[in-house]
């Protein structure tokens, strides 16, 4: 596998990517008509606190933690093998400022990631450890559409945005997972 650059040609292999890749088309489009300054940006498994377990393609960080926090084994898709360029939520939103306010990169498209990908497993393996909780997963079919690998390569996002991760992804789990207990603890009472 190879990192996914800005430049790299998309070609989405389920419906939710293709819709993310028609946005970006429609947002070139309205450029072009309205002169529109619009920037693109490419967020990669963005998770955090308050996420939502509605969404299927968003849902295995609060999925994890809650089955934890719960005593129910977390379900993993395949053989938990597949990596995913997780994304605290904090630094997406360091990112959507910076575009706002950059000067100059109208057009452009940026990967919002964290640029190192982690395995479901090793994902489920960290939290295990920060709920001190020892449930082992249920591994379930793989799911259609359902890619080996995304590893954001954010080389031109440093350069011409000036943004990079500052909330790792261990500190972005311990702090989600935090937000987490406190919400099922405070639902007990």
């Amino acid at each position: 596998d190879f990192p996914e650059k800005e430049t790299d040609k998309p070609c989405p292999i389920s419906p939710y990517a293709a819709t993310k890749l028609m946005c970006e088309h429609y947002a070139y489009v309205f450029s072009k008509l309205y002169n529109l300054g619009v920037v693109s940006l490419r967020y990669f498994n963005v998770f955090g606190p308050r996420q939502s377990l509605e969404n299927q393609y968003a849902v295995v960080v609060p999925k994890f933690i809650t089955c934890l926090i719960k005593g129910e084994k977390p379900p993993i898709y395949g053989d938990g093998e597949q990596k995913r360029d997780f994304t605290y939520i904090d630094n997406v939103v360091n990112a959507n400022l910076l575009a706002l306010v950059k000067e100059g990169i109208e057009g452009e498209i940026f990967n919002i990631a964290s640029g190192a990908p982690e395995s479901v497993n090793d994902l489920l393996k960290e939290l295990k450890t920060i709920l001190s909780k020892d449930i082992e997963p249920v591994y379930l079919e793989l799911r259609p559409g359902d890619v080996k690998k995304t590893h954001a390569d954010i080389e031109k996002t440093k350069k011409l945005l000036g943004w990079e991760p500052k909330v790792s992804f261990a500190q972005g789990l311990k702090e989600t997972a935090q937000w987490f207990e406190n919400k099922y603890s405070t639902c007990k009472q």
